[in-house]
Formats: structure tokens, C-alpha cells, sequence
């Protein structure tokens, strides 16, 4: 592998797909690879050791997310000293495509994951469903999902309208409903967001004993970008690596949120909703005073004309 200096600084940014993929094969060095899986997928391994962090992205999110065109858990990598198996999608396909299977079937049978002390799985959304899917592959690992659909099988989630033309897709053969592929894991955290319907009929899919569902609400409806911001993300998976994350050190986590603009305005705009805006008021004036964050100060004016004016 390259040292980590040239893995965070390089430039990937303005790069067709397979330019994109030859760059990252030229960063794994010799101890790791960037290997194509079939037209719409790639396989990327940075390989140090002990701990091994499985993640799943979409090239279009990464080119949305990161001006310099790198996977998202580059800085936790070179922070924590984690090996990286990063699996790359060009757009939303839910890695159902049969060369990304026969390559975690490959990973199987070669015994790869036994060479880790333990091995994490990442996700979301889509990526989520692959987490999860895909985390049968490594018994005992640990995984963390957000908003992660189950299936898209529609004799199972039909009343997912979200992605009716992804329902092609094959969600019946090897590693395809998701939930069931968490029984070999040894905890699995899937995050949700409990003000979409949809979102919360998927996470319930999930219950299982070995299962944590968490309900983050008013973070949005994009919990990968929420997580980030507050660095919810990697002080999760760095939690989760050390087996300290419980329910009560997540509850000390989420505290991040109090201070994000995001979170602060979605529960002001919960607020104002229901119509408490006495309640909005004081959530204004108090996040005022240690911010200046637009919508809240707009939010203050709204509500103090609403307490202003004449009940009818």
C-alpha cells in the first residue's frame, strides 16, 4: 500500500470510471488490488491488518460527497490503522449483479476473512441492504447499516414504491434478503429514520435477537450525511471495533446532535408543526446563543409573531 500521506492526499476527483479504478489499483500497492467485477462494479483492498472494515459505496455518491473523488473511510483507515475492502457500485444496483456474488463466494471459499481478527461491514441505504447481505460472509462480524432496505423482492416489499424498477433485480438467490443474512453476525446496528414510513417498515424487517434498531430522528432524511457531520459515523464504527458501543454509549453519542445545525432545525420545524411555539421559542433563543444558524433565527421570528398575534 501506498503510505498514508499519498492515499489522503491523492487526487481522484474528474475521473472516468476505469480511469478512477486504475488509480486505485496503482494506491493499494502490491499487498492490495482494485479489481473490476464486471462492468458496473469494482473491488478495491488495502490490506494492514488486524481489523478489516467491509464498505459499500456508490461511485455517484462519492463524486457527490468528496471533491477529491476517495472513498469515505480513507480518514478512519489512516487513523485507526484498519485494513479496507471496499466495494464500489457506478450507481444504485444493490450489488445484485452474479460477479460481485461469485466474488464474495470466492472470498469464502479462499477462508479471506479468517486472516482478520475482526471484521466490520458498512453501509447505506442501498449499500446498506449489501452490508447486510453480504455480512453472512464473515461469521461473527459487526455491522452498521443506515437506512437499509431489506429487499426489493416485491412479493416481500411491494409496498415500496421507491424503486419499482429495481425490482428486477434478483433478490431471491444468494445472499438476497438481507435480514436473514445478519444470523451469523455477532451485532448488527441498523439506523433509520422514523418520520419515513417506508424507511421504518425495512428497519422492522431487521428485528432480530442480535439486532440494535435506531431510531434517529430529526436527522433527516439522508442519515450518511447526518452521521458524517457530526462524525457519528466513525465514532460508531471505532466503538463498535473496540465492543464498547452499547445502547447507553450510543445514547452519549447521539448527543452530537445537539449541536448540528440540521438536526436543530428539523426538531424546530417539528415544533412548529404541532404548534408549539412557546416551546419552538425557547428551542430558538437557546440554540442562538451558542450559533447563528439562518433558519433558526427565522424560526425565532416566526414563532414570536405566531405568540404575538390573537388566539382565535
Amino acid at each position: 500500500m501506498k503510505d498514508a500521506t499519498t492515499l489522503l492526499q491523492a487526487d481522484l476527483s474528474g475521473l472516468d470510471w476505469e480511469a478512477w479504478c486504475e488509480q486505485l489499483e496503482d494506491l493499494a500497492g502490491d499487498d492490495g488490488y482494485c479489481e473490476p467485477l464486471g462492468p458496473d462494479h469494482a473491488a478495491l483492498l488495502i490490506e494492514k491488518k488486524p481489523t478489516l472494515l467491509v464498505t459499500f459505496e456508490t461511485r455517484m455518491r462519492i463524486i457527490a460527497g468528496s471533491t477529491s473523488g476517495q472513498p469515505m473511510a480513507w480518514p478512519l483507515i489512516d487513523a485507526l490503522g484498519w485494513s479496507h475492502m471496499a466495494l464500489f457500485a457506478k450507481h444504485d444496483t444493490w450489488f445484485r449483479a452474479p460477479h460481485v456474488i461469485s466474488y464474495f463466494d470466492r472470498l469464502i471459499d479462499d477462508g479471506f476473512f479468517d486472516e482478520f481478527d475482526q471484521v466490520l461491514f458498512y453501509g447505506a441505504g442501498s449499500c446498506g441492504y449489501a452490508a447486510c447481505a453480504f455480512s453472512v460472509s464473515a461469521p461473527g462480524s459487526h455491522v452498521l447499516a443506515l437506512q437499509p432496505q431489506a429487499t426489493l423482492s416485491p412479493h416481500l416489499a411491494g409496498w415500496d414504491g421507491r424503486f419499482v424498477k429495481e425490482r428486477r433485480r434478483d433478490f431471491t438467490s444468494r445472499f438476497g434478503y438481507a435480514p436473514d443474512m445478519l444470523e451469523a453476525a455477532d451485532h448488527a446496528w441498523i439506523a433509520y429514520n422514523p418520520n419515513s414510513l417506508l424507511d421504518a417498515m425495512h428497519a422492522s424487517l431487521f428485528a432480530r435477537a442480535n439486532a440494535t434498531l435506531i431510531p434517529a430522528r430529526f436527522m433527516g432524511n439522508d442519515l450518511q450525511d447526518a452521521f458524517l457531520r457530526t462524525n457519528l459515523l466513525y465514532r460508531m464504527l471505532a466503538q463498535m471495533s473496540s465492543r464498547k458501543l452499547t445502547r447507553a454509549s450510543l445514547a452519549k453519542l447521539m448527543r452530537a446532535r445537539r449541536s448540528d445545525g440540521g438536526y436543530l432545525t428539523n426538531l424546530m420545524l417539528h415544533l412548529e408543526r404541532g404548534g408549539q411555539f412557546r416551546t419552538m421559542k425557547t428551542l430558538c433563543e437557546a440554540v442562538l446563543r451558542e450559533q447563528e444558524l439562518r433558519p433558526i433565527r427565522r424560526g425565532l421570528i416566526r414563532a414570536s409573531h405566531a405568540l404575538e398575534s390573537p388566539q382565535e
